[in-house]
């Protein structure tokens, strides 16, 4: 199979994986949150800092360093799985510890128990990282998505019986605890990998040049997409930060699944490529259009509805995270395209780049986070927006020095899209306030209906051919698969 069949195969069979699991995760977070409260949601919220902050440091960037690496062996993946699990019981020692002092901190003293049992997780997710690993670097999302499918089927069924029998907050502990087993033993069921060697000492530093600069951007990066909720939850309460946390979780659907989808898949396929920078050039802006070409009008779409949405879905004791909802899915609009830029520098082994830009958004970032929490939780809101448009023209700057495919060349590729999807978005919102007021599920049906008839009948009228050729790819490769 040639690398393009395997890039397209790759495509799909992510995007089958990404959109069921994530669907399927999405569908269990409705039911439950019609049962749970923004508080339950709050709680949890609260505690994702120090599970991340973790996670972080027990991938430390060997995962990519395993991938990109071309003349990978036993040694090297042994090396891998043993690290992380022993990183993983150091980081479990680190929080059973210190679940106290975090329950301090937010004055809710139940929170040390939940955290010393949801923080089981590390380990058990770390048993099975050379597993999906091994997926990744074959391109086989196919198995990957029956394993993340199933763990997500089995883990929202118990969340959602726990919480049906009044479980509360615990029902979103057990519910992650049993996906994170169910995945674990499928990984080891289906996937014939077993080390073969203990820890390689040589492997270890080979990877560690690579992986350490990744585990400090990766720790940047994990602190400054946690802090709102970290600081929302001090300031603020566990019910804001539940309103804030739903809606940045309905906003990232579509952003991070379509960014996964791309991101799983450029990476290992670039990587492969990332000695012809000509190739590597066309390659790279081909799938920030396809990611844009998507992502855009469902960010779009997602906020013109957000209302009837929220109030039909989760009920009218979510209110509040309506707007929250809206001004959020305009800078999340923006992941995909920052995470394919920041990709690229990983492929062509730049990974002291990718460094350096964190730490130049992380200032900025949190520059604005501390002008705007005075203001309040709105006003937090908004400032994603300019973080956005600020990480756009950083992340932008190497890719056109390394290869000539900057902020104007990818601006001309985004200009069309952007101007349709706002369209799209207009034609949504009209629909939904010329409908009765109560009528949310009407309101969302015909807002959908009628904004997505629109984007797709423009795109085939305006963008025909790349149209076409996406249709005859995917026509071609039903057969195959």
């Amino acid at each position: 199979m040639s690398l393009k069949q395997k890039t397209f195969k790759g495509v799909i069979w992510s995007a089958v994986e990404r959109f069921s699991t994530q669907g399927v995760q999405f569908l269990f977070g409705i039911l439950l949150a019609r049962l749970l409260t923004p508080n339950d949601y709050g709680m949890i919220a609260m505690l994702t800092i120090f599970m991340a902050v973790s996670q972080t440091f027990i991938d430390s960037g060997f995962g990519n360093a395993l991938i990109r690496k071309p003349d990978r062996n036993e040694a090297d993946k042994a090396t891998v799985f043993f690290f992380n699990i022993f990183m993983a019981a150091a980081c479990y020692g680190i929080i059973f510890l210190g679940a106290p002092f975090v329950a301090q901190f937010y004055k809710m003293p139940q929170l040390s128990d939940i955290l010393r049992i949801l923080a089981i997780n590390l380990i058990i997710q770390a048993f099975g990282s050379i597993q999906r690993l091994n997926l990744t670097i074959d391109l086989n999302f196919k198995t990957l998505a029956k394993v993340s499918l199933i763990g997500a089927i089995v883990g929202g069924t118990a969340g959602l019986i726990s919480a049906y029998n009044g479980l509360g907050v615990w029902s979103l502990v057990i519910q992650q605890m049993v996906t994170t087993s169910t995945r674990v033993v499928l990984f080891w069921t289906l996937v014939h990998w077993r080390p073969k060697t203990f820890f390689n000492k040589t492997s270890f530093k080979n990877m560690f040049g690579f992986g350490s600069k990744l585990l400090i951007s990766g720790l940047l990066n994990t602190l400054y997409e946690n802090v709102y909720d970290l600081i929302i939850g001090k300031v603020f309460s566990a019910g804001t930060l539940g309103n804030y946390s739903r809606a940045s979780h309905f906003a990232n659907f579509p952003s991070s699944n379509i960014n996964g989808i791309f991101q799983r898949v450029t990476f290992p396929v670039l990587s492969k490529i990332q000695n012809d920078h000509d190739k590597l050039r066309v390659g790279y802006l081909k799938f920030l259009n396809m990611a844009t070409l998507v992502v855009f009008p469902l960010m779009i779409g997602l906020s013109a509805v957000a209302k009837p949405f929220i109030l039909l879905v989760l009920t009218d004791k979510w209110v509040d995270a309506i707007l929250i909802l809206q001004i959020i899915c305009f800078a999340q609009m923006w992941y995909p395209v920052h995470s394919i830029n920041l990709n690229m520098l990983q492929v062509l082994g730049r990974s002291d780049l990718f460094l350096k830009l964190e730490i130049i958004k992380k200032i900025e970032g949190i520059t604005v986070l501390c002008i705007t929490l005075p203001h309040g939780i709105i006003a937090m809101c908004f400032g994603q927006w300019f973080n956005a448009c600020f990480g756009l023209v950083i992340n932008t700057y190497y890719s056109g020095k390394l290869l000539n495919a900057g902020l104007l060349p990818q601006l001309k590729m985004y200009i069309p899209t952007i101007l349709n999807s706002l369209i799209m978005g207009a034609i949504c919102l009209g629909v939904t306030k010329l409908l009765p007021e109560k009528e949310y599920g009407i309101q969302l049906i015909l807002g959908i209906t009628a904004g997505a008839t629109y984007y797709l009948v423009s795109n085939w009228i305006f963008n025909r051919s790349t149209v076409k050729e996406l249709l005859e790819l995917l026509n071609r490769k039903k057969k195959k698969l």
